[in-house]
């Protein structure tokens, strides 16, 4: 497996990538998130993607313990804002999506 602190790396700029792409304007919100969010997770995330890594759990397994995080993902900085909490919603499904990608790619 790479090393981690290179995969967090990966997954924060897809992370800010994506955000930036929906809310140019809320650059700064959206980067506190996810700063927030990868904070919050970094544990969970390392222990997850080396339990992947060495086929402790498979790719299904590995993407509904990332669902199990969405309520971590507070989007605070974003909801504050003025983002709907239905945009957020939606947000978070493409964090997940995004993180999913970023790993498969660089662990599978």
């Amino acid at each position: 497996m790479e090393d981690f602190d290179q995969i967090l790396k990966k997954i924060k700029a897809e992370l800010v990538t994506a955000f930036g792409d929906k809310w140019k304007d809320l650059s700064s919100e959206s980067k506190k998130d996810i700063d927030q969010f990868l904070g919050d997770s970094e544990d969970k995330l390392k222990r997850w993607t080396f339990l992947l890594a060495n086929g402790a759990i498979d790719l299904e397994d590995y993407e509904w313990l990332l669902k199990s995080q969405k309520d971590v993902m507070l989007m605070q900085a974003l909801y504050s804002a003025g983002i709907s909490k239905l945009k957020i919603g939606h947000l978070k499904n493409k964090a997940i999506k995004t993180i999913l990608s970023v790993v498969k790619t660089l662990v599978l």
